[in-house]
């Protein structure tokens, strides 16, 4: 996640105004740098991405990813591109990933194959960095979502 800005709360007010939407907003970067920050929010404006996973000790209880929590993504240069509602939450060991799941996050080739070795990568890169252990037992929040702002990104939404 990333920090809330001038830009990021202009960008939910804008939202906001048009929608209806009441509550509160958190704002997401992907990745460790700016490249794939910028690289990843591409994918979710271009409709490839539409889900994303993060480690359940990332979080505290109460700021876990909910269903219907609005998000505000922003590129490399943290620059709000879009937001979106999150519509499913999965918590459960990284190794039981499943196939519409790596097809959902849109990253590599979209294989279930592709997707754990990414992940495994990239986790392991954090928990070097923040020294914990990992394996692929660790707890996943496996979060899809839809765009709802701008418009001309937004997905249509789901039937109930």
């Amino acid at each position: 996640m990333a920090d809330k800005t001038a830009a990021s709360d202009a960008f939910w007010a804008d939202y906001r105004d048009h929608a209806g939407a009441a509550g509160d907003y958190a704002v997401c970067s992907f990745g460790d740098n700016a490249a794939d920050a910028a690289e990843l929010a591409a994918l979710v404006l271009a409709g490839t991405k539409r889900a994303t996973a993060s480690l359940v000790r990332d979080y505290s209880p109460d700021t876990l990813p909910r269903e219907g929590d609005h998000v505000v993504v922003v590129d490399g240069e943290g620059r709000p591109c879009c937001i979106w509602r999150t519509t499913r939450i999965e918590t459960k060991p990284m190794i039981e990933v499943d196939d519409a799941f790596a097809w959902a996050e849109g990253e590599g080739d979209r294989s279930r194959a592709e997707w754990l070795r990414i992940h495994r990568d990239y986790f392991g890169a954090q928990a070097r960095s923040e020294g914990f252990a990992i394996d692929d037992g660790i707890e996943v929040v496996f979060e899809r979502f839809r765009i709802v702002w701008p418009q001309q990104f937004a997905d249509a939404p789901e039937p109930d």
